[in-house]
């Protein structure tokens, strides 16, 4: 699920997204650091780029209040065009981050990661620096999980394992009726229940469907976990 999903307008211009590898940098309230591709920022109260939820973007980047347009590179330059002067100021450069093996990120929730031992320690970077992908100005990266296609998915896979149940389950009851009527019974009565469990999950997850259809999960990680969780 680590892949690169489509980068999508949206004419803001703090929004930010990478075209290949990479991550953003966060420093979050309790001093950790962690690690996001989701560049949906925006200014705090104090002109600092933040992201959605109000946590800094390393290395801290502060647009002065009477800037009258701000521009950011492919490799993270931030200018900023303020009155007065010609030529546009230089205020910093975002920072980017990869891992050896980015699978090995744990994800916290809200589009958030932290290193592990499994993931490697960063590697600090700039856009368009070995290793790394460029910044994209006014454009965020689009979620690819498909919601009705990872449930369409787990209703298949979970149709399959009833089909393969069912033919255990009349094999066992076959041979119990033989041996033993009463355990029979009781053990198909058991099965039926399962089955009545197992269609209950079906039905929910059909009902889920409606409303998601070809809607895309906006978290491109963590939307597969939550499936996995919740199923």
């Amino acid at each position: 699920v680590m892949t690169q999903g489509n980068l999508s307008s949206t004419e803001k211009q703090y929004d930010l997204a990478i075209r290949g590898e990479g991550f953003f940098r966060i420093r979050m309230p309790d001093g950790r650091t962690t690690y996001t591709r989701d560049g949906s920022f925006d200014l705090d109260s104090q002109g600092q780029l933040v992201t959605r939820d109000g946590y800094q973007v390393e290395p801290g980047i502060t647009i002065p209040n009477n800037a009258t347009s701000v521009s950011i590179n492919a490799q993270g330059t931030v200018e900023v065009s303020l009155p007065g002067q010609t030529a546009p100021q230089q205020i910093g450069q975002i920072q980017l981050v990869r891992f050896v093996n980015k699978v090995g990120l744990e994800s916290i929730g809200d589009n958030l990661f932290i290193e592990t031992a499994a993931s490697g320690q960063p590697i600090d970077g700039f856009g368009g620096g070995e290793g790394f992908g460029t910044l994209q100005q006014n454009y965020l990266e689009e979620g690819n999980v498909q919601a009705v296609n990872e449930l369409s998915s787990l209703i298949a896979a979970q149709r399959a394992y009833e089909m393969n149940a069912k033919v255990i389950t009349d094999l066992v009851a076959a041979r119990l009726t033989a041996l033993d009527p009463a355990r029979a019974a009781t053990y198909q009565a058991n099965a039926a229940r399962q089955k009545q469990a197992l269609d209950a999950l079906d039905a929910e997850m059909r009902a889920a469907l409606t409303p998601l259809k070809d809607r895309p999960f906006i978290v491109f990680h963590d939307a597969y976990h939550y499936l996995e969780d919740r199923y």
